[in-house]
C-alpha cells in the first residue's frame, strides 16, 4: 500500500506542479529524464576547460575508445564493434570498450565529467539541446551524407540551428501496453479500468513510472490542455491551469489518484517493471522497444503489445497520449580520439547496423532504406516484438503488428492528416487499428 500512496503523492505534486508553471511564463521542458538541465557550473565546466583533445594528442599509437550503452544492447553494439575493427584492421591497434550506462542519464553522466565521460554514447533526442549549449558534443563531419540516408524527422531532432551534432540511430522512442495474454484478453487491455480489474482478479499487477514526466504526459495529451516546445528547443508551453474547457487539469489529478489507489496498479521504474516481468507479479505495463526482446523471451506466445489504453477522467473515456521520439549516437568533443569516435558512431548508425539492431533488438530505424525494407510493418526477420515499427514515409510509428503477424489492409488503415485536428496530432501519418488512432506525430 506504501507505493500506492506514494504514487498518487507523486502524481498528485506533478499535476499541481505543472499548472503551478503554466501561467505563460516559459518552463524547463519535459523529456526522458526529469532530473532537469545541467546546472550552470556544469555547463561553465564545459565551455571553459583549456584540455587539449583529438587525435592530435600524444599517445603510444593506440585507439582507446570507450562506449557507453544499456546492458541489453552489449551483444548487438560487441557485433558491431568487431565488424569496425575488421574494416579499420591495420590502420590502428584499436582498444574499444564498452560500459554500462542509462541512456536516459547520458547528460547529467557526461556533464558531471565530461573529460572522463564515453567517447561515443547513445542519447534521446530530449537531451541534445542541452549538450550542444555546453560544448559537449562534436558536429558530425559528413551531414549531407547523414541527412540524406534518414528520415528528415530524425535528423531534425538531432539538429540545433541546421547543424547535425549526433548520428541517427532509430525512430521507435515512444512507449505503448505490453500485456501477458495468459491473464489478459484483448477486451480487458482497450480501458484502463478494465486492465486493472482483470489483473486485480488475478493477484497480478499493472504498471508505469509515474516518477517521469515523459510517461505521465500520455493522461495530458489528448485532453485538449496543450503542451509543446518552443522554437528555442529548450523551455515550453502549455495550458494544463485551464479553468475552461470539457477536461481541467483538476479533473486529470482526480483521475490519477484513483489509478493510483486501485491494488492492481504499480508506479514503478522501467528496471522495477522487468522484474516484476520475470518474476511473474506484473502481467501488464508501459514501456518501449528497449524491453521488447526480454520479455518476448519471458512471456512467450502469450505475449502481447497494444496500443495504450482509454483512461476514464471528469466521466468520459480519454484515449491514452505517447510521444514519438528518436536516439541518436554522440561523440564527445573532448575525445582523445575524436576522429576515430567519429567514425564509430557512424559505423554504428548505418544502414547495416541498423539493420542489424531492428533484426536483434526490435529497434525501429532512422535510416530510409531500413524503414523502406520493412513496409512499414514487421521485418521477417525479426519478432516484431515492440509492437511499433518505423514507417518510411515521414517517421512515424505503427502499432498492432503482434508475435511477427502482419494484419491485412482491411485490419489497418492509413489516414493522411496534414494538420491539427481533433485527435490532437499536429501533423504527418496517423495510423489506425481498427479506427483507433495509434500512431503520432512528435511535438
Amino acid at each position: 500500500m506504501k507505493k500506492h500512496v506514494i504514487a498518487a503523492v507523486a502524481a498528485a505534486t506533478f499535476v499541481t506542479t505543472a499548472m503551478a508553471g503554466c501561467t505563460g511564463a516559459d518552463t524547463t521542458a519535459v523529456g526522458e529524464s526529469v532530473k532537469g538541465e545541467p546546472s550552470v557550473l556544469q555547463t561553465e565546466a564545459v565551455m571553459d576547460s583549456t584540455e587539449l583533445s583529438g587525435d592530435a594528442a600524444e599517445d603510444d599509437g593506440k585507439v582507446t575508445l570507450t562506449v557507453w550503452a544499456e546492458e541489453a544492447n552489449f551483444d548487438v553494439l560487441q557485433e558491431m564493434i568487431d565488424s569496425f575493427e575488421q574494416k579499420y584492421a591495420g590502420q590502428a591497434d584499436f582498444d574499444i570498450q564498452l560500459a554500462e550506462n542509462a541512456d536516459a542519464e547520458t547528460r547529467n553522466t557526461l556533464l558531471g565529467d565530461v573529460h572522463n565521460g564515453a567517447d561515443v554514447f547513445p542519447l534521446p533526442d530530449d537531451q541534445l539541446t542541452s549538450m550542444v549549449a555546453a560544448g559537449a558534443l562534436e558536429p558530425v563531419p559528413n551531414a549531407d551524407e547523414i541527412r540524406e540516408a534518414n528520415l528528415d524527422e530524425a535528423v531534425a531532432a538531432a539538429s540545433v540551428n541546421d547543424t547535425l551534432y549526433a548520428y541517427p540511430m532509430t525512430a521507435d522512442n515512444g512507449y505503448f501496453l505490453y500485456y501477458d495474454k495468459n491473464y489478459l484478453t484483448e477486451e480487458d487491455v482497450q480501458t484502463m479500468d478494465g486492465l486493472l480489474a482483470a489483473a486485480g482478479a488475478v493477484g497480478k499487477k499493472v504498471t508505469m513510472d509515474w516518477s517521469s514526466g515523459w510517461y505521465l504526459y500520455a493522461f495530458f495529451g489528448n485532453t485538449g490542455l496543450d503542451f509543446g516546445v518552443n522554437d528555442d528547443g529548450v523551455t515550453n508551453y502549455c495550458d494544463w491551469n485551464a479553468t475552461e474547457g470539457s477536461i481541467k487539469g483538476t479533473d486529470i489529478e482526480e483521475a490519477l489518484l484513483a489509478i493510483a489507489q486501485n491494488p492492481a496498479f504499480l508506479s514503478c521504474t522501467d528496471t522495477e517493471f522487468m522484474e516484476g516481468v520475470q518474476d511473474g507479479t506484473v502481467v501488464a505495463g508501459v514501456s518501449g522497444v528497449w524491453n521488447a526482446s526480454e520479455i518476448k523471451k519471458v512471456w512467450g506466445n502469450d505475449y502481447g503489445a497494444v496500443k495504450l489504453p482509454t483512461y476514464t477522467c471528469a466521466g468520459q473515456q480519454i484515449q491514452m497520449a505517447s510521444f514519438t521520439g528518436y536516439k541518436m549516437m554522440g561523440v564527445n568533443a573532448y575525445s582523445k580520439h575524436k576522429d576515430w569516435a567519429l567514425k564509430l558512431a557512424d559505423w554504428f548508425t548505418n544502414e547495416e547496423n541498423q539493420m542489424l539492431r531492428l533484426e536483434e533488438r526490435d529497434q525501429g530505424p532512422s535510416n530510409k532504406n531500413v524503414g523502406a525494407g520493412t513496409g512499414g510493418a514487421c521485418h521477417p526477420g525479426s519478432h516484431c516484438a515492440g509492437a511499433v515499427r518505423q514507417t518510411p514515409a515521414c517517421g512515424q510509428q505503427l502499432l498492432g503488428c503482434d508475435d511477427g503477424v502482419r494484419q491485412s489492409d482491411g485490419d489497418r488503415q492509413h489516414k493522411r492528416n496534414g494538420s491539427a485536428g481533433s485527435d490532437g496530432y499536429a501533423c504527418g501519418w496517423n495510423y489506425t487499428v481498427d479506427g483507433t488512432v495509434t500512431g503520432r506525430s512528435r511535438i
